[in-house]
């Protein structure tokens, strides 16, 4: 439900505030907009009547933002700006739905991204637009419709779909080791260990989990697996990394296991949502195909135990 009209002032009024307190000049805010100056000073000193509140200081030829002012104005830049995606949107795909999805670059790229083709095709009205986060956000707060997740399932006020496990595993460039006796687990303790900086305790885990003792990991650190990954194909170190989206580094033997062992569990995939959005229908096609297509993969990698990232 929205508020009252007196709370909502004109787009008009809203545009020409927000313009000048970007620029910092009544001028440069009627050009942008086409106007006069006179124009533009009436506009917000109508919406100061309106709201009650001083939002610039006048001096001179100068203005400058109040402290409520400049809190404002970046409150409107942000509701402006969603206004402005949200028109984009519709003038683009005017026949179907628009899917706002955040996702995790690597995941994205690797495993999402050459397989949207087939969403599509299946879903032609259907506008997915792809947001990188690292994080999880607050729906509430979010102009984003879902995300793909990692980790374990909790994000609260969402909703949660498994997509897949992953399973990680130790690898290098064939040239690193070359120069290395690398035959057990232990051995990696002397070698030089990448680390990612959203899972830095990733090798703890992993050393921790076949029993090895250890004091403190030190290496080079990143801060998204693509980066990691080109590091290890450049002979820089090990990197633990998701197998089922390395499977072209590997299969060019760009980059080959460390040692011969069993993958590590690392976590799991899921796609979360907020529940209020669940019946929406893109979100709903989404979902139901994104589950459909894990399972499939899972199903053709399960035989060999490798399931990844």
């Amino acid at each position: 439900m929205l508020p009252p009209r007196r709370f909502l002032p004109s787009f008009s009024l809203l545009a020409a505030f927000e313009a000048a307190a970007r620029t910092g000049s009544v001028t440069a805010a009627a050009n942008e907009l086409g106007l006069t100056q006179s124009a533009v000073s009436r506009q917000i000193s109508s919406l100061e009547q309106q709201l009650g509140v001083t939002l610039f200081l006048r001096e001179r030829q100068t203005i400058r933002l109040t402290i409520a002012g400049d809190t404002y104005a970046r409150e409107i830049r942000e509701a402006l700006r969603r206004i402005s995606n949200a028109s984009l949107n519709l003038r683009a795909n005017p026949a179907g739905g628009t899917l706002n999805l955040a996702i995790l670059p690597f995941f994205g790229s690797r495993w999402l991204t050459p397989r949207l083709p087939r969403f599509l095709a299946r879903h032609p009205g259907v506008m997915v637009n792809l947001i990188t986060r690292l994080e999880p956000f607050d729906f509430r707060f979010d102009t984003l419709d879902a995300a793909i997740h990692f980790g374990e399932p909790r994000w609260p006020g969402a909703n949660l779909s498994v997509l897949t496990d992953e399973d990680v595993i130790p690898v290098c460039a064939p040239a690193y080791l070359s120069r290395r006796d690398l035959r057990a687990s232990d051995d990696l303790l002397g070698a030089s260990l990448l680390h990612l900086n959203s899972r830095p305790d990733a090798w703890e885990n992993w050393f921790t989990s076949r029993g090895i003792e250890f004091e403190a990991l030190h290496g080079m650190l990143f801060d998204q697996f693509s980066t990691m990954l080109e590091a290890a194909v450049a002979g820089m170190g090990l990197a633990l990394m998701p197998r089922f989206l390395i499977n072209r580094e590997l299969d060019e033997r760009l980059l080959v296991p460390a040692i011969e062992a069993s993958p590590h569990h690392s976590g799991r995939y899921f796609l979360a949502y907020p529940p209020e959005r669940g019946s929406y229908p893109p979100l709903a096609a989404f979902r139901n195909w994104i589950v459909e297509e894990a399972a499939r993969m899972e199903d053709r990698v399960a035989p060999e135990g490798s399931i990844g990232q």
